[in-house]
This record gives C-alpha cells, sequence and structure tokens, in this order.
C-alpha cells in the first residue's frame, strides 16, 4: 500500500522538491498553500491534490485534515514549511504584523501536528517533520521576531519528540543553516555550493523519514560544507 504526504507551506522551492521526491518514492501527495497559484504547477506535475489553507487559521487547519479524511485519509507523512520573516529594532516593529508572523512560523506548526497527531496516533504511525532555520538556535540582531517563531517551532518540536516518539510517531526538525537556492538572482546556484540545494535537502527528509525506530533521530541540522558556523 503506498504512503502519502501532506506538505504544508507549498510553493516552487523546498515544498516543490518535496513533492516530486515524493511522487518518485510512490507517495500520493498533498498541498497545502496561503495562494494555490505557487503550487499549482508542482501539483500538476505530482498529480497532487492542492488546498487552499492559511496555517496559522484554526479553522482552515481543521478543514484541510477532514478534506484529507475524505480523500488520502491520515498522512504517513506531514511537513511544516511556513514561516515569515520580520526584520528590525525592536522600538520599530509593528505589533500587529509581528504577531502574524510568529502565528505562522510557530502556531501554525502547533496547529498542523494537533490535527496530525491525533490521526496518527489513533494509526499507530506517522511522522512530522519542521523546517527550522539557524534562527532557531541563535537569535540575531534586527531579527527578534523570526527568532520568536523559530525558538517556539523548534520547542514544539522538542517537545513533541518527547511525547510522541514512545508512541511510534516520529518527529523531526531540520534547522536549515544557509540559504536554500532557487530563481532569484541572488540565490542562484553559482557551482560553489554556498547554497543549500532544495533537491539535497528533500532528499535528507525523506530519509529521516525512512529511520530504523531503533534510531531515530529527532534533530538534524543542514549546511552548506563551505558555511561556517
Amino acid at each position: 500500500m503506498s504512503q502519502s504526504v501532506l506538505i504544508v507551506g507549498a510553493g516552487s522551492g523546498l515544498s516543490a522538491s518535496l513533492a516530486r521526491q515524493c511522487h518518485a518514492a510512490g507517495m500520493q501527495v498533498a498541498l497545502a498553500a496561503r495562494d494555490g497559484e505557487k503550487a499549482r504547477a508542482v501539483a500538476k506535475e505530482t498529480g497532487a491534490s492542492l488546498h487552499q489553507c492559511d496555517a496559522s487559521s484554526i479553522a482552515d487547519v481543521a478543514l484541510l485534515f477532514t478534506a484529507l479524511d475524505e480523500s488520502i485519509g491520515t498522512p504517513d507523512l506531514v511537513v511544516y514549511n511556513p514561516s515569515a520573516r520580520l526584520r528590525g529594532p525592536i522600538t520599530e516593529l509593528d505589533p500587529e504584523t509581528t504577531r502574524a508572523a510568529i502565528e505562522t512560523t510557530c502556531f501554525g506548526a502547533f496547529l498542523v501536528a494537533q490535527q496530525a497527531a491525533r490521526r496518527m496516533l489513533q494509526r499507530g504511525s506517522g511522522t512530522i517533520l519542521f523546517t527550522g532555520a539557524s534562527a532557531g538556535v541563535k537569535g540575531f540582531a534586527n531579527s527578534s521576531v523570526f527568532a520568536m517563531g523559530k525558538f517556539g517551532l523548534r520547542g514544539l518540536a522538542q517537545s513533541l519528540a518527547r511525547e510522541l516518539h514512545p508512541q511510534n510517531i516520529h518527529i523531526g526538525h531540520f534547522v536549515i543553516d544557509g540559504g536554500i537556492a532557487s530563481q532569484r538572482a541572488d540565490r542562484q546556484d553559482d557551482g560553489s555550493d554556498r547554497m543549500l540545494d532544495p533537491e539535497a535537502i528533500a532528499e535528507s527528509y525523506l530519509q529521516f523519514h525512512n529511520q530504523h525506530r531503533s534510531a531515530w533521530a529527532w534533530e538534524v541540522e543542514l549546511r552548506p560544507w563551505v558555511e561556517t558556523f
């Protein structure tokens, strides 16, 4: 029986690489995005179902999983990718924009994990992966909002690993330490490996999902070999 995957925060970068590799592995793919247009091409390429969902909305996330109950059922793998950056000194940050950013980066992850865990526990298996950043282990100046969101995300993942690993639910947090290559002019691969290849990241996610439970990890740090740390 083929496995299934839900990728939340789908777009043209890491999410697209994940969708392609999961599809190539024979998995049924479901994509969820606030703006479905960004994921339409990869949905067509992979035969994925496409769901419009604001990950920070309690109602939207509940409706997403209800829709999946009636289509692919409980996903074997759930990946949470969304995050929101808001830079600036604390004295100038807009509180409402700050709250919205933290809700996207962290609270949405809680909502998705809660819905997924309820179903996976009933089935007795599953994997939930969170896309973190170096900001989740090291707060940078003028980046307090991103740090709050990513620190919270990492704390969520660590707590869930301790809570759910003994119940056969695999939890993973990925510290992406560096920029991810994309079509943007400043993020294109110039042959130096200064950017993380999204296909290589996706490969690591699938390897993590397929780990034997006698040797589960809960966190992996990924960075280019030229990146200092």
